[in-house]
């Protein structure tokens, strides 16, 4: 299991992973908070919508206006106003909406260089295609791939926010020497290695990483349950997600 480590855009650190509220704030865009939490995101979503465009077929310099013009549509048009937490997952309205501006901008002509006086995040869109020409050249279909991708962003945000937590208790050392325990595709160390390091009995090893796999679910599942519109969804939503990282496991490069 591999995951993405992101940090909330400037301005943005007090708005969660897709959290509802946030998108309604983000589509009134005048109001306080608006802007950073269209920033919140966009930041945090914006390379498995390019990886989409790019496994559709577009080209590298296509794809990343395509992107960004898409994110400058939610907020020039208010696109994501329409987004209806009853209506189900955030993930799936963004993929829709993407799609069906996808299908009005045929060509590199019709994409529409926005911008003028309109202030926006700024996405990482020179990094984009290395990190696209490691992604597997084989099967996977876009849509796969953007759920992989999006699985890894809620992992990466999740693993962040723990690794925030140990800090907060100035037990970052025990973190980073016990955080490989929770990466599945991984050989751990020994629990005698681990407990050397942290110089404490193999018994409080133990208990320590069975403590921090249960936080770190215990976060996993509160980000997802943030993206659907039921807590009841939440199983079906984590389940979606693992089946989207085992079609691409070991394909994916964080």
């Amino acid at each position: 299991m591999k995951w993405e480590h992101s940090s909330p855009p400037a301005g943005a650190a007090n708005f969660q992973t897709t959290h509802w509220t946030v998108v309604m704030t983000a589509a009134q865009s005048q109001v306080e908070g608006g802007p950073a939490a269209l920033a919140e995101l966009c930041g945090l979503y914006w390379y498995p919508l390019y990886v989409f465009a790019r496994r559709s077929g577009h080209s590298p310099d296509d794809a990343q206006d395509l992107t960004q013009g898409f994110l400058l549509h939610l907020l020039e048009h208010r696109t994501i106003a329409r987004a209806d937490r009853l209506k189900g997952k955030f993930r799936s309205f963004l993929l829709g909406s993407f799609k069906n501006y996808l299908c009005k901008e045929t060509s590199r002509a019709h994409v529409l260089k926005r911008g003028g006086n309109c202030e926006f995040v700024s996405l990482d869109l020179e990094r984009a295609e290395s990190r696209y020409l490691l992604e597997p050249a084989d099967a996977l279909t876009a849509e796969t791939i953007y759920d992989a991708r999006w699985a890894m962003t809620l992992l990466g945000r999740a693993m962040t926010m723990l690794s925030e937590e140990y800090a907060a208790q100035d037990k970052t050392s025990t973190f980073e020497t016990l955080k490989i325990f929770l990466d599945l595709s991984k050989a751990p160390p020994t629990y005698e290695k681990a407990a050397d390091a942290l110089q404490i009995s193999v018994g409080s090893v133990k208990t320590l990483i069975h403590r921090l796999r249960k936080q770190f679910a215990s976060i996993l599942r509160e980000e997802v349950r943030l993206t659907v519109s039921d807590p009841a969804e939440v199983d079906g939503e984590v389940h979606a997600l693992c089946d989207a990282l085992i079609a691409a496991e070991g394909r994916l490069v964080p």
